[in-house]
């Protein structure tokens, strides 16, 4: 991977600030590696309610729940070198042989149960 391609951006250089997220909620940070993979950070203070959207193209989409900001947005940023580290050792745009899917597996599951 090259430098750019380890580089968190904002999601649509932050075109999704502010709408409704996936998960019912206004999304306040929305990040993407490199168009490969994606942490959407939705809150809804009315309700106590913060979610986080991880997902890896082709390979996970995965929800986080929390009932305040700080656990949510600290968690946001410790998943992203979780993720980083996922999509390196993961083929891109997902498996491309049963053998491909076979060996994520583990790796998906591992990351899910760090961060559930």
């Amino acid at each position: 991977m090259s430098e750019q391609d380890t580089t968190w951006r904002p999601y649509e250089d932050g075109g999704s600030l502010g709408w409704m997220g996936s998960q019912g909620g206004t999304i306040a940070r929305d990040e993407d590696l490199a168009g490969q993979a994606r942490l959407t950070y939705e809150q809804d203070d009315s309700r106590s309610f913060h979610a986080i959207t991880c997902s890896v193209t082709g390979w996970l989409l995965h929800h986080r729940f929390f009932d305040n900001a700080a656990d949510a947005l600290a968690a946001f940023d410790a998943m992203k070198p979780a993720v980083e580290e996922l999509r390196a050792r993961l083929p891109e745009g997902g498996p491309k042989s049963s053998a491909d899917a076979r060996a994520g597996g583990p790796l998906l599951a591992a990351f899910m149960a760090r961060f559930s």
